[in-house]
């Protein structure tokens, strides 16, 4: 009888405690935060949520900022959607905006993560010289004292090893994927804690809301190509 007692009474407690907020709790602190998957467009569309901005006052969607030799634009491969951006002796770039187009704190949601692979990059760049780089998804914190974009730029490079952080001001690149790796051209997984490198690289706390990711392609340095596809862009609770 003690026992059948001793084991309601647990129970119970357990109940409780699930009911109070301590399961709620731990499922809350598993949750993603889908920035992209690209599934809700057609195939074939411009992805145009993302927008190109180039001030406060000139924000432009996808479709209408488009330049000649850039593509940008969803496809479809074994069942599952993603962005696939192409330049021709160009920059592309978009952005999704914290606030706008979705909602980030880092307190809740300190790590990025997303899929890439890399199916031509431009010849000859580096991000210490020629500073083209075929992919790049970029997270930009504000400006710093002269108004510049403080950001952290993370990049598929075409020569440069994994791992280097190359210094621009307030841009700070950090080599998260390269073609001197034997895995160009397939699906790679690209996992970073942002809050970490941004004191690694700025040296103090970041601010809580970033102020957008971006992603891009860039060619127009070496007169080249680029393409680069990526999808499943997701923000990630605490490890």
């Amino acid at each position: 009888m003690k026992q059948l007692l001793s084991h309601v009474i647990f129970s119970i407690i357990v109940l409780i405690f699930l009911m109070g907020g301590g399961g709620n709790v731990q499922v809350k602190a598993q949750t993603s935060r889908i920035i992209d998957s690209f599934e809700q467009y057609e195939v074939g569309a411009i992805p145009n949520e993302w927008v190109r901005v180039n001030s406060e006052k000139k924000v432009r969607r996808a479709e209408n900022a488009l330049e000649p030799g850039e593509r940008f634009e969803v496809l479809e491969e074994e069942g599952a959607q993603f962005a696939r951006l192409y330049t021709n002796n160009e920059y592309v770039r978009f952005s999704k905006r914290n606030g706008e187009e979705f909602d980030w704190s880092l307190a809740s949601h300190p790590r990025l993560k997303w899929r890439w692979r890399a199916l031509e990059l431009p010849e000859g760049a580096s991000e210490k010289g020629q500073n083209d780089t075929g992919g790049a998804v970029y997270v930009t914190f504000g400006e710093d004292w002269l108004g510049r974009p403080k950001s952290i730029k993370y990049t598929y490079s075409s020569s440069l090893s994994v791992g280097t952080v190359v210094s621009f001001g307030p841009l700070k690149v950090i080599v998260v994927d390269s073609a001197a790796e034997p895995r160009q051209g397939t699906w790679q997984i690209v996992q970073r804690s942002v809050a970490n490198d941004y004191r690694q690289v700025f040296g103090d706390d970041p601010p809580d809301r970033p102020v957008s990711i971006t992603i891009s392609g860039d060619s127009d340095t070496t007169g080249s190509i680029s393409k680069i596809d990526i999808d499943n862009i997701e923000l990630l609770p605490p490890r």
